[in-house]
């Protein structure tokens, strides 16, 4: 079978991430999946008119009903989607938008929801006792970079301090988007900073908002223990978040967060905003811990530091979680057997 994926390809993205392991996993059974960015797309017409050309698809596939899968609309052949988590947590709020999701849905031939409680907000808000959405969560795999080098990772950071072994870098990955609220924590974490300068905080990811990006940088640079580190690949990424003290998360929303899925892996302690997508994923002192103001961050960043036992049970109880809950093996027979039902 030939299929048109078509996702948000930002690059350096959990989203490009995703996207290219469902690829993979689709062409391991076999068939052809071109994977397309949403953003080169104007309108359904143009999709429709890409999917009946001289070689034509047979099927597609869509990760975000709004951004992706309304391009699907026009098409005359199956497809199936696959929640982003910002659609369901936030564009279903927009009237507009609520209804052509409504019509994606009742055209997909099957959905995928990576948590539960994805797939229990889409029944809410959009089709009520629906059997075509299926629960997978994300398949993790991290691989670490070999050639990576942490004091020079720092010192490119901005963190010229000698004695870097000393340090409690707390390692914040986002995409620099709203969505994301990359400042959520500075001015907390600055204080604290100033009492303990052993205690930085380390920003990472892609400068998706130009806007946003900007006033980033803008306020790193006049705050003391925050820093803006510059993007880097997947596996060099993973070498650092394997070397940090925390992995950080500030949210206002979240589907699945891949970076704490891959923290978890790396056995890295994870600090995640007690939002419903996080909260779907790190249970509070067993796997990881959550926060739901900056104060609240601080203090639990805090026992992190000073109680070892509550840092090695959810380092072990993070790494079983991903073992046992996101097995690449049980995603990729999932989307298989679904790939199959666009015959």
């Amino acid at each position: 079978m030939k299929l048109l994926f078509l996702a948000c390809l930002s690059p350096k993205t959990g989203n490009l991430t995703t996207a290219e392991r469902i690829r993979s996993h689709i062409e391991s059974a076999g068939h052809t999946c071109e994977l397309r960015d949403a953003a080169e797309f104007q309108s359904p017409a143009e999709v429709a008119k890409l999917v009946s050309q001289n070689h034509p698809f047979d099927g597609a596939l869509a990760i975000h009903l709004f951004r992706a899968g309304r391009l699907l609309l026009d098409i005359q052949v199956p497809f199936g989607v696959i929640f982003g988590g910002t659609d369901i947590n936030e564009d279903v709020k927009v009237e507009q938008k609520r209804v052509v999701m409504e019509q994606v849905l009742l055209k997909a031939r099957f959905a995928v929801a990576f948590t539960d409680k994805l797939k229990e907000e889409a029944e809410l808000f959009l089709l009520p006792q629906n059997n075509k959405i299926y629960v997978q969560p994300q398949g993790i795999q991290t691989v670490v970079s070999e050639k990576f080098c942490w004091t020079e990772f720092l010192r490119s950071s901005g963190v010229g301090r000698e004695h870097v072994d000393q340090l409690h870098v707390f390692l914040l990955v986002c995409g620099l988007r709203r969505v994301k609220d990359p400042l959520y924590l500075v001015k907390v974490f600055s204080e604290w900073h100033n009492e303990n300068p052993q205690n930085v905080l380390v920003i990472i990811g892609p400068k998706m908002d130009p806007v946003l990006a900007v006033e980033v940088e803008a306020v790193v640079e006049r705050t003391a223990g925050v820093f803006l580190a510059q993007e880097m690949s997947q596996q060099e990424l993973h070498a650092a978040m394997k070397r940090c003290f925390a992995v950080v998360n500030s949210s206002v929303s979240e589907g699945m967060s891949a970076a704490i899925l891959e923290a978890m892996d790396l056995g890295v302690p994870v600090v995640a905003r007690d939002i419903p997508g996080n909260a779907a994923v790190v249970q509070h002192e067993v796997t990881g811990v959550l926060y739901s103001s900056p104060q609240e961050f601080v203090h639990h960043s805090r026992r992190l530091l000073s109680d070892h036992e509550l840092r090695e049970r959810v380092v072990r109880n993070g790494k079983l979680y991903v073992e046992e809950q996101h097995s690449l093996k049980q995603e990729r027979e999932t989307y298989q057997r679904l790939v199959d039902t666009l015959h």
